[in-house]
C-alpha cells in the first residue's frame, strides 16, 4: 500500500461519518445552496436554506427571490441575481428539471467547475471529478499529493493518484481534517493521524 493509500485509509478511520456539507432534498435545492456556498460558511449556508426552502417551493418561484431573504450570505446581492437567473434557465429551458450534464450546469450564472462537480456528484451520483475546495488545496498541498495551486491542475493530480472510487469521498475527507487537524496557517501536527507519513509535518506558514 503506497503512503497516500495510507493516509486515505487512515483519514477514513479517522472520520467516519464524513459528508457532503451543505443540506438540500432536490437537484435544484442544491444548485441553490452551492451557489451561496461560494465564500460563505457552510453552517451560515445551511442555517439560511432551511428557512429558504420553506418560502420558495417550486423552481419558478426563486424567479422572484427576494434579496433580503439571503442577506447573512456574502456577496448576497450577486449570487441572488445568480439564483433567480438559474432558476428562470431551469424552468423555462429545461423544464424544471436540473440537467445532468456538466456542461450544461458550468453555463448557468454562479455554477463553475467546482460547484458543477458538486452537483453531479451528490445530486445525481455521476462523479466525473473531484471537488476541490481550499481544505483540499492546502491539505493535499502539505500531503504531496501535489505540487500545483491551480485548483484544476490539483484535481488532475488527485485524479491520477487516487482510484475513481474514491473521488466523491476524498474531498470531504480532506474537508474535515483541515478544518479539525491541519488548518491555515498552522498545523495542529502533534494531533494529526498522518502524521509519520507527512512530508511537511510542522509547516507553519499558509499553503
Amino acid at each position: 500500500m503506497n503512503n497516500h493509500e495510507k493516509a486515505l485509509s487512515l483519514l477514513k478511520k479517522e472520520y467516519p461519518k464524513t459528508k457532503y456539507y451543505l443540506d438540500f432534498s432536490t437537484p435544484f435545492q442544491l444548485c441553490v445552496a452551492a451557489i451561496l456556498s461560494a465564500q460563505c460558511r457552510d453552517t451560515v449556508v445551511n442555517a439560511v436554506t432551511e428557512k429558504l426552502f420553506k418560502k420558495y417551493k417550486a423552481t419558478r418561484d426563486f424567479i422572484k427571490l427576494d434579496d433580503n431573504d439571503i442577506r447573512s450570505i456574502t456577496f448576497f446581492k450577486a449570487k441572488a441575481e445568480n439564483i433567480r437567473e438559474m432558476a428562470k434557465i431551469v424552468h423555462e429551458k429545461y423544464n424544471d428539471r436540473v440537467p445532468q450534464s456538466t456542461a450544461a450546469l458550468v453555463e448557468m450564472p454562479g455554477i463553475g467547475k467546482k460547484t458543477a462537480n458538486a452537483i453531479m456528484q451528490n445530486a445525481f451520483g455521476i462523479v466525473e471529478g473531484v471537488i476541490v475546495d481550499t481544505h483540499v488545496i492546502r491539505v493535499s498541498y502539505r500531503l504531496g499529493w501535489t505540487k500545483q495551486k491551480n485548483p484544476e491542475k490539483i484535481e488532475e493530480d488527485l485524479m491520477k493518484l487516487f482510484d475513481k472510487k474514491e473521488w466523491k469521498k476524498l474531498p470531504h475527507l480532506l474537508k474535515d481534517h483541515g478544518r479539525a487537524v491541519c488548518k491555515a496557517p498552522a498545523p495542529e501536527c502533534s494531533h494529526c493521524v498522518l502524521n509519520k507519513l507527512c512530508p511537511k509535518q510542522g509547516v507553519t506558514k499558509t499553503v
